[in-house]
């Protein structure tokens, strides 16, 4: 059985050289993180187990890739990319990673909550080009921070936010408990946060969930971060709340459209700390998730 990074950057596949070991089932590394989907039966050239980062694999192009059975898609949310149960029709299996990156992305959300209550990025931007701008921030120490969804990454956000003084309160879809975090209904969260971060995985229950009726619910003047994925939230009424003031400001690592078009309404937004779905790129996480995929890889063989 053969296998195929198809997408790999040089950090990556140079982390999948590494811990390669002997007796591992032959995967070929094709170094080019920014291939175009209609390439994958190319490149796979008849292999049954495809090793994804980032490429888009619609169902179209999967009926295409003679011989493919599996697809590891290096972290949690294939659905943005792919289509498992349409893929699971043709005879492909979909494997995920989980809990790779958890610190690396807990670490970003509260680095872009951090950056947002203090402006940083706004007076970053005008400091370079001449302007001495001042800005008052929010103090974060004594605020409330809620969580929407509470799995591994929320857990490490909670551990960090409470060591520095704020106070933790969560919402998730079923029963949890964790030290020093309070659990309420999805509302009292919104209504009560000084910031709210998100912290769920994109499917049919959680797309579009934060719409325009549950911003208008969130505490005027609230910092909202999204380190999740984009089409969690209406991005319309986001924009309009930004312009507007009721969200004071968001630190978005995920859009619906990635790459970020540079004449998106997002990047026109002074209120907005943008960074480039990098939450989860640290060499410890990449480390982990190149780990996690060659064990998927090694199970498959093994059957």
């Amino acid at each position: 059985m053969r296998g195929v990074f198809v997408d790999a950057n040089e950090p990556l596949a140079v982390i999948m050289e590494r811990l390669e070991q002997p007796g591992d089932p032959k995967v070929r590394i094709h170094r080019d993180p920014d291939i175009k989907p209609e390439q994958y039966p190319e490149i796979l050239d008849g292999a049954e187990i495809a090793i994804v980062d980032h490429t888009a694999l619609p169902t179209a192009v999967a009926k295409k890739c003679a011989g493919l059975k599996h697809v590891v898609f290096l972290g949690t949310g294939a659905r943005s990319y792919m289509n498992p149960e349409e893929l699971a029709e043709l005879g492909i299996s979909v494997h995920l990673i989980k809990g790779y990156g958890d610190t690396a992305v807990a670490e970003s959300a509260i680095a872009l909550m951090w950056a947002s209550a203090r402006v940083i990025a706004m007076m970053d931007r005008e400091m370079r080009v001449g302007n001495w701008l001042r800005e008052d921030g929010m103090q974060l120490t004594g605020k409330t921070l809620g969580l929407i969804g509470f799995g591994g990454i929320a857990a490490e956000v909670a551990r960090i936010a409470s060591g520095s003084g704020m106070k933790v309160i969560a919402w998730n879809r079923s029963p949890k408990s964790y030290p020093g975090v309070e659990f309420t209904d999805l509302d009292t969260v919104l209504a009560r946060s000084d910031v709210v971060s998100l912290h769920l995985l994109l499917n049919d229950e959680t797309r579009g969930m934060i719409t325009r009726e549950k911003i208008g619910k969130m505490k005027p003047g609230v910092i909202l971060v999204n380190t999740a994925r984009a089409a969690i939230v209406d991005e319309a009424a986001m924009i309009e709340a930004l312009k507007s003031g009721h969200i004071r400001h968001a630190g978005l690592d995920v859009f619906n459209t990635e790459p970020l078009p540079g004449d998106h309404p997002l990047t026109k937004l002074p209120n907005v700390t943008l960074s480039a779905h990098s939450a989860f790129r640290t060499p410890e996480a990449s480390e982990n998730l190149i780990h996690a995929a060659w064990e998927h890889c090694r199970r498959i063989v093994k059957g």
